[in-house]
């Protein structure tokens, strides 16, 4: 899965990787302890513009009554996106890019806490996360909430120790093609959500101070 993440390039760096227009620097400042229900940012194609923004992180379905679910809805499997109710629309017509420097997982070892580690790529240091975005109403307040998930596939050798999935992240040549609103072809689509080659990642130990969202400083992501 991916429950943790950073993001810390840089405005122009962000506008650069996946062509978009000038950015907010506030929506973009550094961040490294990205936790679920919080609000992230993402990349859509709309209208035939290409544009970023901010989502919660947590999709909450059209046709929920509530937003309860969300927390549970931050992952969607790329193997059945085709087929859940809640992640199946979205696939067709609401596909984002959350833009990343590395993400979390928690080994564990013995009866002791988990070890987490960072996961990263050896030459890149901003990506791109595969994900679905949706648009809900809630009808107790008249708000319009936009949420996401980040789709996973099964982990690569380099996740493989730690966790059997992993967050799918998109080569740069595919990026067009997964926002493209007028590509409707799920197993086209699904093509693209496979493991990112093990031989371009690497990753690391780090502190448990991760452990909690209160944490978020550049220290996190320092080996130990």
């Amino acid at each position: 899965m991916c429950g943790r993440f950073a993001s810390r390039a840089k405005p122009e760096e962000v506008e650069r990787e996946f062509k978009v227009g000038k950015l907010n620097p506030k929506i973009f400042e550094p961040r490294y302890n990205i936790a679920p229900t919080q609000t992230i940012a993402a990349v859509i194609e709309s209208g035939g513009a290409r544009i970023a923004g901010l989502l919660r992180w947590g999709l909450i379905p059209a046709w929920a009554k509530d937003d309860s679910m969300a927390a549970r809805m931050i992952n969607a499997r790329a193997e059945t996106l085709a087929e859940k109710p809640s992640f199946r629309s979205a696939f067709r017509a609401r596909r984002c890019i959350v833009p990343a420097s590395g993400f979390y997982e928690w080994a564990k070892k013995g009866a002791g806490a988990k070890q987490p580690f960072y996961f990263y790529l050896k030459d890149k240091d901003l990506f791109g996360f595969a994900g679905l975005w949706e648009e809900w109403l809630d009808k107790a307040t008249g708000e319009l909430v936009e949420t996401c998930t980040i789709i996973t596939t099964e982990a690569n050798a380099v996740l493989e120790p730690v966790h059997d999935r992993m967050p799918v992240i998109l080569k740069p040549e595919n990026y067009d093609e997964w926002l493209d609103e007028d590509e409707k072809d799920t197993k086209r689509l699904g093509k693209l959500l496979v493991p990112y080659p093990a031989a371009e990642m690497s990753s690391h130990p780090v502190s448990r101070a991760v452990n909690s969202p209160a944490h978020d400083s550049p220290d996190l992501i320092k080996a130990v």
